[in-house]
């Protein structure tokens, strides 16, 4: 790709591109998922998640309640999606979560 183009681009397309060709992009995208989610995942279950981590494509979250553990596990597939449609990647795999 040619470093010099006649035509302005725009910086969210400048920014994509550097994230794609980043040599740690995974890693960059994980970073990501833990900041954005207190807003994609809404209050009352980021109250209740006391530690997060990734393992692989698996995040693992710390839940002390267990119902709040199980309606968690209920929903774990459409958090897994809206996190993986916020950075435009499936980055999560599975989601783990432990009291």
């Amino acid at each position: 790709m040619p470093r010099y183009r006649k035509q302005p681009r725009q910086l969210k397309e400048l920014v994509d591109e550097f994230i794609q060709d980043y040599p740690h992009r995974v890693a960059l995208k994980r970073g990501m998922i833990l900041a954005l989610w207190p807003e994609v995942i809404g209050e009352a279950i980021r109250e209740q998640v006391r530690d997060m981590k990734f393992h692989g494509s698996r995040l693992v979250l710390h839940v002390p309640d267990p119902s709040w553990r199980h309606e968690i596990h209920m929903q774990r597939r459409a958090i897994a999606s809206r996190l993986n449609a916020a950075v435009k990647e499936e980055i999560i795999r599975d989601i783990m979560i432990k009291t």
